[in-house]
């Protein structure tokens, strides 16, 4: 998320510079190449890829394809907010939480259930029948790389659970007729600097070649296994990089050129897919960017509770014109429907596509889908609100109570269980089907 960032996200910086250059050179590992096996699930070949053409996208039939998206944020990248947690933000220490709420053993048990039930195919298919025709999915690195120790038998490798529920998603979204773009959340070593990469409080990134080699790869891992994929819209390469609070006129300049890097790895596997190129400073400043150097790149810009006038779309509006090449905003919403309405026209008036955010949160009117809220969660959420090293000096609920506060939590998660917020799908131009 972008704006959110300053007013509900802590930023946590556990590092500084001068450590992380001191430890660049001990990290300068080479990664392993593809995983033996990443085959793409669907093995043929199809025309009808999403591309750029012009400030357009166009479908396989030339038609003009206007992005109408929802992001599927808290589900493979959880946070704090929709937690209701104040202090514990980053998915890790969310895990951390959990983790000491019930243990180890239910909290695996807990995340498996998450993920099948927060986004499930009942969504999927009531996203479609919505009016939507595109989801964003927020991905993080650890769910799809079994990290290794950087010597000769420990070799990164390209496993994890996140296949097999991306693999799935997409099945569903295949069959329901919604295009999917696959965006890097959280990136190896984290990318923006805050909570929600789950990195460490800096963009390590850009600093750590080992961090940075690992993006580049993971990149090429996932377009090898999805190149023949057409419900795949496009590759977002990295969510909001290079926040405010760090050294911007260093690694302003590095962004681009990680994006060639992550680019030319794609295109060695995949010739099929759009690339979607986010600027610097939560997504918002395009100042990073050339001349394009890929001719199916989209960009994508991020802006939560600007002021719904032209002023905050004319710098992407000229980006636009100037080098010929679409534009999406990626995030935006969490504000009241007048907003969401007025600024979501503004974007279609020239001709910006557009993924608000988020589908589904806790005991929210600012998304699709809201989670009630279970009895007791006051209970979660104290825990959540503390300092990781405050955890276990704080009055606790007993474990069995803990596991049926959260399990009710699950139970409230699934689609049927939730509230439809009507005037939000309203404000979007769509409706309650």
């Amino acid at each position: 998320m972008i704006f959110r960032s300053h007013i509900l996200h802590t930023v946590k910086v556990r590092t500084n510079l001068a450590w992380v250059l001191a430890l660049a050179p001990l990290v300068f590992a080479a990664h392993s190449a593809i995983a033996a096996g990443a085959a793409a699930p669907q093995d043929s070949p199809s025309k009808d890829f999403i591309h750029a053409e012009g400030r357009e996208l166009v479908d396989g039939d030339g038609e003009r394809f206007a992005v109408k998206g929802i992001n599927l944020g808290n589900w493979l990248v959880p946070e704090g907010y929709m937690f209701k947690f104040k202090r514990s933000r980053a998915p890790s220490e969310i895990e951390d939480v959990i983790e000491t709420l019930i243990g180890p053993q239910d909290a695996a048990r807990f995340w498996q259930e998450f993920r099948d039930v927060y986004v499930a195919e009942d969504d999927i298919r009531f996203i479609k029948a919505a009016g939507f025709n595109t989801v964003r999915v927020p991905l993080n690195w650890r769910l799809f790389v079994a990290a290794g120790d950087g010597g000769a038998d420990g070799a990164d490798r390209f496993e994890g659970p996140g296949w097999a529920l991306l693999d799935r998603l997409l099945a569903w979204c295949r069959t329901a007729g919604l295009r999917v773009i696959l965006d890097l959340h959280a990136a190896p070593g984290g990318q923006t600097g805050v909570n929600h990469d789950d990195g460490p409080g800096f963009p390590l990134t850009f600093y750590v070649p080992r961090y940075r080699n690992l993006t580049i790869a993971l990149w090429r891992a996932i377009a090898a296994r999805y190149r023949n994929e057409p419900a795949v819209l496009g590759y977002d390469l990295l969510n909001e990089p290079i926040s405010p609070y760090s050294d911007e006129t260093y690694l302003n300049p590095r962004l681009e050129e990680l994006y060639r890097d992550i680019v030319a790895a794609i295109r060695e596997v995949d010739p099929n897919h759009a690339v979607l190129l986010a600027g610097a400073q939560w997504s918002t400043s395009f100042a990073v960017f050339g001349r394009p150097f890929d001719g199916n790149a989209v960009y994508t810009y991020h802006k939560f509770w600007a002021r719904p006038e032209r002023d905050a779309v004319q710098t992407y509006v000229n980006f636009s014109n100037r080098w010929n090449v679409p534009v999406i905003i990626g995030e935006t919403g969490e504000n009241n429907d007048g907003w969401n309405a007025t600024f979501r026209r503004l974007n279609e008036t020239f001709d910006i596509g557009w993924c608000f955010w988020p589908y589904k949160s806790l005991d929210s009117h600012t998304s699709v889908v809201s989670v009630p809220e279970p009895k007791g969660w006051d209970l979660i959420a104290a825990a959540g609100s503390v300092a990781p090293d405050e955890l276990s000096s704080i009055s606790l609920p007993p474990r069995q109570q803990a596991r049926s506060i959260l399990d009710a939590y699950l139970d409230a998660a699934r689609f049927a269980n939730g509230r439809v917020n009507g005037s939000y799908l309203n404000s979007l131009g769509l409706k309650v089907p």
